[in-house]
Parts: C-alpha cells; structure tokens; sequence
C-alpha cells in the first residue's frame, strides 16, 4: 500500500494509458461511422454528464480554489486573479481550451493528412515538450535517471509505431499534416502544464479539475461546430447502438481516462505523467495479438525497451 501512495501519479498515467489503448480499438470502428469531430464532442458531453453525477454522489459541491504556492509573483492581470483565488480555475480553462477543443482538433486534422501510424510518432514529442514547458514555467528539476526513463521508453514507444510507418502511401502530404502533429502534441504539451500548475500545490480535487477542463474544452468545441456546421451538426448520431458505444467508450476513455491523467498531473512530474500516459501504443500490442494480428519482432523490442523506460521513472525518486 505504501508504494502505491508513493507511486499514485505515475500508477495514475500508467492506467490511463491502458484505458486509452483498450478503448482506440472501438475508436476505430466508431471513425468509420461518426465523423471525429462529433465523436470527440459526444464522448465529452457524456463523460460531463457522468462527472456531475460523480460529484453530486460524492457531495462534492465545489472545488476549492487556493492558489498555487509557485505562482505568487506572476504580474497583472494574474494578480487580481491570485488574490481572489480564481488563477487555478483560469489555468483549468485554459489548459481545456488548449489542450482539448485546439489539441484535439488539430490531432484528428493530423490524422487525416498522415495516418494513425505517423501522427503517433510525432506526438511522442509531446513528453518531453511537457517536460521542458514544466522546467521554464513550473521551476521542476527531474534527475538523470528521469531524463534516462523518459528517454528510453519515448524511444521504445517511437520504434513500436515506426515499424509500421514505412508502408504508409507515398502520396501522403507531409508538410502540413507535420505541422499539424507538432502543434497537437504542443498542445498536449500546453495543457498538462497548465494542469499541474493548478493541481500540484492546491486543494482542488482532480475529479473537479477534470470537469473544468472539460466543460472549457466542450463548450468552445460546441460552439465552433455550431457556428462552422449549425444545426446539421449533430447529423451523425442516428443510431441508437452507436450512441450506446459512444457512452460506453466516453466512460472508459474521457470520464475514467481524462480523471486519471489529472490525478497523475497532481501527483507526478508533468513531463513523467505525459510520458507514461503516452505509452497507449504499447498496450495495444497485447490486444492486436488477441485480435489475430500479427506483431513483429521489432514492435515487440520497442516494447521491452519501453518497460525498461517506465521502470526507470518509478525509480527517479
């Protein structure tokens, strides 16, 4: 017990990871029917609805709002903000707006101009662009041996969705869907440390900062999609079996996934929570064996490499 309250943020990644890799099997059959910009706004919708729920169970009925310890000299307008304990709120917004409604646009807009397989390996950067934004803004110092851990499973990770990428078409266009993956994986990048910043030294708890971040990221996501498509915008969710696995996968991957990464967020590093919440392609080599897939020798030496990694980040201490 001892050493899961030692490790809670890193176990927190880990498992948020697993999540994210079980549920990007039904993901995959639910883009083919559901256009991903509806998808990714129906998942969050629904895992809303099941925060609230949570909270009113819990008795959860607000967050508190103490400001971050490390923040006390940040210059107007945030002053105002400190001294009437809203700064952590604004960051939780904030860190929603980058990270999901800009984030995850710009990822499945990835997607479409690179494939699964590339766009993967180019948010592999996203680790250690949280890592460096966490030393510039946060002041965190990591050791060698976090260095090391983080380096060597972005490396297993990589070389895992690599193997796959030489067989990509050639036609693809590169340049924009590259850029399209950097500014995603920043993102990513982005919203973490905003996260931490308002987790890592407050008493909010990360169920309600999930919420936030969420209510933040739907919002401005719904109100683009209305503006760009109007009414026609919830068009794609027709069935009633596709809006039974949309709440199924929303459960799993937004509610219980989004939460855990939070809490990771809270209790970890913000480079070392992104990194082990990033090893969802790892997870998925199990799950493709069971499916009948076949899985190289190399996929699987990345994935050695990656454990080796993540061993490494619970030893950093």
């Amino acid at each position: 017990m001892n050493a899961i309250a030692e490790f809670k943020g890193e176990l927190a990644a880990l498992s948020a990871a697993l999540l994210w890799a079980v549920v990007s099997v039904v993901y995959g059959y639910l883009g083919q029917k559901i256009p991903p910009m509806l998808l990714n706004l129906s998942k969050g919708v629904v895992a809303i609805a099941l925060l609230l729920l949570t909270l009113f169970l819990r008795d959860f009925l607000l967050p508190a709002l103490d400001s971050p310890a490390f923040l006390p000299s940040l210059s107007s307008p945030f002053n105002t903000l400190n001294e009437f304990a809203l700064l952590p709120l604004f960051l939780l917004i904030l860190s929603g707006a980058i990270g999901i409604t800009f984030g995850d646009t710009v990822f499945f807009a990835a997607l479409n101009q690179l494939g699964a397989r590339r766009t993967l390996l180019i948010h592999t950067l996203a680790p250690p662009f949280t890592a460096l934004l966490a030393i510039l803004f946060l002041g965190e110092q990591l050791t060698l041996i976090a260095w090391g851990g983080m380096l060597i499973t972005i490396i297993g990770v990589a070389w895992t969705i690599a193997e796959r990428v030489s067989g990509t078409n050639s036609t693809t266009r590169l340049l924009p869907g590259v850029s399209l993956g950097l500014l995603a994986a920043l993102a990513q990048a982005v919203g973490a440390v905003l996260s931490r910043a308002a987790l890592a030294q407050t008493a909010i708890d990360p169920l309600w900062s999930t919420l936030i971040r969420l209510l933040a990221g739907v919002s401005l996501l719904l109100l683009w999609m209305l503006w760009k498509q109007g009414r026609q915008v919830l068009a794609g969710l027709g069935s009633q079996r596709l809006l039974a696995i949309v709440f199924v996968t929303a459960f799993f991957s937004t509610y219980l996934g989004i939460w855990l990464q939070q809490i990771s967020l809270k209790f970890a590093p913000a480079g070392i929570a992104q990194t082990l919440s990033s090893t969802s392609p790892i997870f998925v080599l199990p799950l493709a064996i069971a499916l009948g897939e076949f899985v190289s020798i190399r996929a699987m030496l990345g994935a050695v490499v990656s454990l080796v990694g993540i061993a490494l980040l619970f030893l950093w201490r």
